[in-house]
């Protein structure tokens, strides 16, 4: 299933107010949803559809304050836009997409999030210089989970 496409399924799901959508393409499958009111971002898992299906596992919601609330560093935040492993590397033993220091260009890819077998490119959404890479090779990332910092260029 496209990223755009699960994109777009998240955003009608907070406009409308639904607290579950499930989607199937296919073999692949993708439910989203809102885990209650105090957590406003709608979150996502992706399962194969020849397995059984597991109950998520209830978000550990402490965790996830304490970390988003530790200074980063000052600039542009990229987040992940979806659950997956990252990879900083087209293939392994490739060089990284970018490092820090580096500099970029809106719409340059500098990741790949691999879901449910498919390799997502993943484009960076402003000119500027690479200043912080938050996530290491082959590390999963969660939906919304910072992943880069960059300083826009002035």
């Amino acid at each position: 299933m496209d990223i755009r496409k699960v994109k777009k399924l998240i955003e009608l799901l907070e406009e409308s107010g639904i607290a579950e959508i499930e989607i199937h393409e296919g073999e692949e499958s993708v439910r989203i949803s809102r885990q209650g009111s105090s957590q406003p971002a709608p979150v996502g898992y992706y399962h194969a559809p020849a397995q059984q299906e597991a109950p998520a596992a209830p978000a550990a919601p402490a965790a996830a304050e304490t970390e988003s609330a530790a200074p980063v560093e000052e600039g542009h935040i990229i987040n992940a836009p979806m659950v997956g492993t990252f990879y900083s590397s087209p293939s392994p033993g490739s060089p990284a997409f970018v490092d820090v220091g580096q500099p970029v260009a809106a719409g340059e890819v500098i990741c790949i999030i691999e879901a449910m077998k498919i390799m997502n490119q993943i484009e960076c959404e402003i000119n500027g210089t690479v200043s912080k890479v938050l996530v290491e090779n082959g590390e999963p990332v969660e939906y919304g989970q910072p992943m880069f910092v960059i300083k826009p260029a002035s």
